[in-house]
C-alpha cells in the first residue's frame, strides 16, 4: 500500500517493525484468548530502549520527542499488536519528566529506563466524576511527613503490571477553592507498597483484553516527598500527560487503520466471487478508499499535535482533534475490513475481530467523542459552555 511520507522516521519504523516481527499475529491472538498480558513483548520493547523513548539521555533514556514516541506506538499497532499494554509509560513519563523534582527524576527515571521499574498506570477517573475531573472526591490529607489518601478510582489500567502509578487527588476540598481546577495534586505511588497498606484492586472484565481496574483507597499513607510539583497544581500538570495521551492514542488508531486497510485490500484482491475479485466492485472499493483518505488526514493532525507538544506550545485543540479524527477513521476502516471479509472477519484466526474490538475502545476512551466536540465548540468556536 502506498502512503504519504509525513516525516523521516524510517529508522525507527524499521527497527520497531523488526522487533514486532518476532511477535507475530499468533502471539497476540494467544494473549487475547487467554486474557493475558504480553509480558515478553513489553520486555522486548523495554530492552530495546523503546519504552524509554521520552526519558532524557541524562537519565538513561533516548531523549526523543512525542513525535517519535507516537511513531513507535503506531508501528506496534500497524504490525498487529496492541499498544494498550504499554502506552501508559509513554504519556505518564512526560508528567514526571516535566513536573517532577530533580531528586524524583534522578531516583525514578534511570530505573525506568533500565527496565527495573514500570510506570504504566495513571489514576484519575472516578465513578461519580467520569470526565468531569474537577469533581473527583479522592482526598489526600497532609499529616506530618505523609499524605493519607481515601477514595475510589475506576477504569485504571495496567495496575497489576506496573510498579508505579501517577495519582490525582484533591488536597483542598472543592468548596474551598476559587477555581474548580485548583486544589488537586499529583503523586507517584509505589503500587507494591500500596496494596499492603490500604489499596484494594478489583479487576473489571471487559470486551477488550485491556487490563483495567477499580481502586479503593482506605487510609493509604504515602511519603510527602511523593508529591509531584506544587500542591494544588495537579490538574495543570496532569494535562501534560493527557495531551500526550491523546496524541499517542491518535497514532495507535492510525496504526490500526493502516493495518485494517492492508488486511482488507489484500483480501479483496484475492477473494473471488461470481468470477471476479470482490475488490473490483466499487461498492467494496469506495468504503476502503474513503477510510484510507481519512486515516491520511488524521495522520497529518497527529503530527501537528506532536510538533506543538514537542515545541512546548499549546496543543490541546490539536491533540483532541487528532484523537477524534484518528479514532473515527480507524473505526470506519475496521467496519470495512470486517464487512468485506464476510464470515471470515468474525473468525479469530484472521485477527480482524480482535483488532475490531481493540480499536472500538477509542471512540469512548481515553476521552469520549462528545467531550472532544464540546471542547472544540467552546474553546475554539467560542460557543456557550454546554456543561
Amino acid at each position: 500500500m502506498q502512503t504519504i511520507d509525513h516525516g523521516s522516521h524510517g529508522e525507527i519504523r524499521d527497527a520497531v517493525k523488526a522487533l514486532c516481527a518476532d511477535f507475530p499475529a499468533e502471539y497476540h491472538r494467544r494473549i487475547d484468548e487467554a486474557r493475558g498480558y504480553p509480558e515478553a513483548f513489553v520486555d522486548a520493547l523495554t530492552k530495546a530502549g523503546w519504552m524509554a523513548a521520552l526519558i532524557p539521555e541524562a537519565y538513561g533514556g533516548s531523549g526523543l520527542g512525542l513525535t517519535e514516541a507516537s511513531v513507535i506506538m503506531e508501528e506496534i499497532n500497524r504490525s498487529g499488536g496492541n499498544s494498550g499494554a504499554c502506552h501508559g509509560q509513554m504519556y505518564n513519563m512526560n508528567t514526571l519528566v516535566r513536573h517532577g523534582s530533580e531528586e524524583q527524576r534522578r531516583y525514578y527515571l534511570p530505573r525506568i529506563a533500565a527496565g527495573e521499574l514500570r510506570l504504566q498506570s495513571m489514576g484519575v477517573t472516578e465513578p461519580t466524576a467520569g470526565t468531569d475531573t474537577t469533581k473527583i472526591k479522592t482526598m489526600a490529607v497532609r499529616k506530618g511527613d505523609r499524605y493519607v489518601i481515601n477514595g475510589q478510582k475506576v477504569w485504571i489500567s495496567r495496575v497489576q503490571h506496573s510498579d508505579l502509578m501517577i495519582l490525582l487527588a484533591r488536597t483542598t476540598p472543592l468548596d474551598q477553592v476559587k477555581k474548580k481546577s485548583e486544589g488537586m495534586s499529583i503523586f507517584i505511588v509505589d503500587l507494591h507498597e500500596a496494596v499492603k497498606k490500604g489499596l484494594t484492586v478489583r479487576p473489571i472484565l471487559n470486551m477488550v483484553n485491556h487490563e483495567t481496574n477499580e481502586l479503593f483507597f482506605d487510609d493509604l499513607e504515602i511519603p510527602a516527598e511523593n508529591l509531584i510539583g506544587e500542591e494544588g497544581q495537579g490538574f495543570k500538570y496532569i494535562m501534560t500527560g493527557l495531551n500526550a495521551e491523546r496524541a499517542l492514542i491518535a497514532a495507535e488508531c492510525i496504526g490500526d487503520g493502516y493495518w485494517f486497510i492492508d488486511k482488507v485490500t489484500a483480501y479483496t484482491k484475492d477473494r473471488m466471487v461470481f468470477g471476479r475479485p470482490i475488490g473490483q466492485n466499487q461498492g467494496v472499493q469506495f468504503p476502503i478508499a474513503e477510510s484510507f483518505i481519512e486515516i491520511e488526514a488524521a495522520n497529518l493532525m497527529r503530527y501537528e499535535a506532536c510538533r506543538l507538544y514537542d515545541a512546548g506550545e499549546p496543543c490541546g485543540a490539536q491533540a483532541n482533534m487528532a484523537k477524534y479524527l484518528a479514532a473515527k477513521a480507524s473505526w470506519e476502516a475496521a467496519n470495512a475490513c470486517i464487512q468485506f471479509h464476510g464470515g471470515f472477519g468474525f473468525a479469530a484466526e484472521y485477527d480482524v475481530e480482535r483488532k475490531f474490538r481493540e480499536t472500538r475502545l477509542y471512540q469512548v476512551a481515553p476521552i469520549s467523542t462528545n467531550l472532544i466536540l464540546s471542547y472544540v465548540a467552546e474553546h475554539i468556536l467560542g460557543l456557550p459552555r454546554s456543561f
